[in-house]
């Protein structure tokens, strides 16, 4: 009989009468010492070393372990050729062991000396055969690197039943496998790179000297090789964070340090630091240090989403050749293993980052320690500017074929309702459709305080007072029959819907909608126009009354006012004119803005004799400003929360309030009264450039500064407030100073 295999026998005999009794905790062992007496003098000389190294915690470790790892590691070193010649003391601290680290003490000799032998059959050398385990073995048994697995330290068993480890579990596995067959190895690792990016573990084999390798990251070219080589040469020796360590099974006096169990220093180590970074590479750094050069780097990792899987994505610094990219590692690579980029940038700098055809940017400022790990999720980074603009595309088309069949119901029918009201419309068309759509013009009638027949007839009337040279005529009528017909809080809602159900089923251009109105219409243009200045391209007060109203908020909206001289009745003429002067004057401090055109004719009064029509022409040239750099949102009595791309919350929208915002470069200054508490801006690169960092001043206090990212949820939250494909916003920021604690 073998004597190895009657050692192993002749503890199974020893078990059955010893586990009746009771035993104290390092009965294994003596259960171990006893039973190779009769063994062969290596076995009865490994099992000694076993005994005289063996660490407190495995003082009840299962004897069959013990007796496994004796009996096979012999067997191993009698059958494969490289294991003959390895010295003894290698043999018994590098292939003897059963165990790596602190990994759960398990029996995994006998089924991996099974998985390896064939593995390794044809090769010659203890560095054919670890290369050969490197290649195959992983894929044998379908484990891999994924930072999924439940624990760092997991032994063999556990690595294969999650069919997941990081590097760690794989490194136990290939020393374990190497250790199968008689090669001995050992983990190698850093607690903590130079840059404090994170740990690392790999393997080191022995083939008359020691060489290393990355488990489960087989490289064609031989050992000694690695993504890690870079980063170990500027290990630290001696320091316990920063050094290269090997694992060891006797006592050295240091220990390995395990970052997933920082206190615990059984594991002994031997500092191997001199193999990785040799003394020419430290006097470089210290060199470049002391001259005061520090290089801007980044490790970079790309995860799909949070929490997702990496992807391989090209990572370069804008305006430099897409030749300098770096490409991003994913799949069983090590979390650890990440291409480096150089930034040219002291400052700040824009990455851009390509993946699957789409190129997505992250601005970052320069390490001030001269390296950094960036982690980026691709979910997350800012959309570029042409696949903002496809997207939106997208998502406005979904929306238009959401609501196009329920707007042109409505559209036929021929009524809008909201709440307790309802509008209903005439329509007519002109001219041919123009290849940027048609413009829409709503005119609003007279009467108002008066009866509904009386009304209901100026309704139509007002279908035909005016002939257009192109267009969609639409008089809607006055769902009240009051005085102040069109400018109760129901209008703006109903109007709102009206475009939309045109932009969604008559292909109406929303830069190219225009309001008029005549009499009380007239009011309800003054009223309406400041308020939903940006709904407009053009608007046309025809003989009526302004009311409380005040023109500030027309600072982008093209606005005419046509008045009979002899229209006297509630002084509409005098208020024409005091307009005319508000609005010159506003023009004159404000050159950019307050466009206007007012006509008041001699000898008419309050029927114009259809001279008003002339105005359309003026109208017609006029075109929507839907991005202006200047705003300035003066609210009505009937409030709105968004107003062109500043939004507001209902508790913030005040009657009477004003808000000026300007927009200079990268620049946004906004001025607004003391207790408004919020503000959204809805951005878009027409605006501002997105792909550059902005700065945001409230009532001269920096309240932002940094990158707005373009991000498909402010797309969607735009198009489902209006559907304007020429307003809505790629990206937003929210400014809330009022949840901020100021010392």
């Amino acid at each position: 009989m073998n004597p190895h295999t009657y050692l192993r026998s002749g503890l199974i005999c020893f078990l059955v009468f010893w586990s009746g009794f009771a035993h104290s905790l390092d009965d294994s062992w003596e259960l171990l010492r006893a039973n190779v007496k009769e063994a062969s003098p290596l076995a009865q000389r490994a099992a000694a070393f076993l005994y005289e190294h063996r660490p407190e915690r495995d003082a009840d470790i299962d004897p069959l372990i013990l007796i496994d790892s004796v009996e096979l590691a012999i067997e191993a070193r009698e059958e494969f050729p490289w294991a003959q010649a390895v010295p003894e003391d290698v043999f018994f601290n590098d292939v003897l062991p059963y165990a790596v680290l602190d990994e759960t003490r398990e029996s995994w000799r006998p089924e991996m000396l099974d998985l390896c032998r064939p593995i390794v059959a044809e090769c010659s050398t203890a560095s054919e055969a670890a290369q050969a385990l490197n290649r195959e073995l992983f894929n044998l048994i379908n484990v891999h690197y994924n930072t999924g697995r439940k624990k760092p330290n997991q032994s063999p068993a556990e690595s294969i039943a999650q069919g997941r480890a990081t590097c760690t579990g794989l490194s136990i596995i290939l020393v374990d496998a190497c250790r199968s067959v008689g090669i001995p190895a050992r983990v190698a690792g850093v607690a903590s790179w130079h840059d404090k990016r994170g740990n690392h573990t790999w393997v080191e084999i022995w083939d008359n000297g020691w060489h290393f390798l990355g488990a489960d990251e087989y490289d064609a070219k031989g050992l000694n090789r690695g993504w890690f080589i870079g980063d170990a040469s500027r290990a630290v020796a001696g320091d316990e964070e920063h050094a290269v360590w090997a694992s060891s099974y006797k006592r050295t006096g240091r220990h390995f340090p395990m970052v997933w169990n920082r206190g615990d220093t059984t594991v002994h180590a031997v500092d191997v630091t001199s193999r990785y970074a040799p003394e020419h590479a430290s006097k470089k750094a210290e060199s470049e240090q002391g001259e005061g050069r520090v290089n801007a780097q980044l490790y970079i990792r790309v995860f799909e989403t949070r929490g997702g899987e990496r992807i391989v994505a090209k990572v370069f610094e804008d305006g430099r050749d897409r030749a300098s990219a770096v490409v991003t590692k994913a799949g069983t690579t090590d979390l650890n293993d990440m291409p480096t980029l150089s930034l040219n940038s002291n400052d700040r700098s824009t990455l851009l980052i390509e993946y699957e055809g789409i190129t997505r940017h992250h601005i970052v400022s320069a390490p001030s320690t001269g390296t950094e790990t960036l982690e980026l999720i691709w979910d997350e980074l800012g959309l570029s500017k042409t696949e903002a603009e496809t997207a939106l595309s997208r998502l406005y088309q979904e929306q238009v074929d959401s609501i196009a069949q329920s707007s042109g119901a409505k559209l036929d029918a021929g009524e809008f309702s909201t709440g307790d009201h309802t509008m209903k419309i005439l329509e007519k068309s002109f001219g041919a459709e123009p290849s940027d759509g048609y413009s829409l013009w709503i005119s609003m009638h007279g009467g108002g305080g008066a009866p509904a027949e009386l009304n209901d007839q100026q309704w139509q009337n007002q279908i035909g007072l005016y002939e257009l040279e192109e267009g969609i005529y639409v008089a809607p009528r006055a769902p009240t029959d009051t005085w102040n017909l069109w400018h109760r809080a129901h209008i703006d809602d109903l109007f709102g819907e009206l475009i939309e159900s045109m932009i969604a089923t008559r292909n109406v251009n929303p830069d190219r909608v225009y309001l008029m109105g005549y009499s009380a219409g007239g009011d309800g243009v003054f009223q309406l126009a400041p308020r939903m200045a940006d709904r407009f391209a053009a608007a046309a007060m025809m003989a009526g009354h302004p009311n409380e109203t005040k023109p500030l908020g027309l600072r982008n909206l093209p606005f005419a006012v046509l008045m009979g001289a002899e229209d006297s009745a509630y002084d509409r003429n005098k208020k024409a004119r005091e307009w005319e002067d508000a609005l010159r004057v506003l023009r004159e401090s404000d050159p950019g803005g307050y466009v206007h055109e007012v006509r008041i004719y001699e000898g008419l009064g309050h029927w114009m004799e259809r001279r008003d029509a002339e105005i359309l022409p003026w109208m017609a040239s006029q075109t929507r400003n839907a991005w202006p750099k200047r705003v300035l949102w003066h609210q009505d009595d009937v409030t709105h929360n968004r107003f062109y791309w500043l939004a507001v919350t209902p508790a913030d929208a005040k009657p009477r309030s004003t808000i000026e915002a300007v927009v200079e470069g990268q620049t946004i200054s906004i001025t607004a009264p003391d207790d408004l508490q919020a503000i959204k801006l809805r951005l878009r690169d027409e605006l501002i450039n997105l792909d550059k960092p902005i700065s945001v001043m409230v009532n001269d206090q920096v309240q932002y500064e940094g990158l707005v990212t373009r991000s498909v949820n402010a797309m969607k939250q735009s198009l489902e407030e209006r559907l304007d494909l020429r307003t809505a916003s790629t990206a937003e920021l929210l400014l809330d100073w009022g949840n901020i604690d100021t010392p």
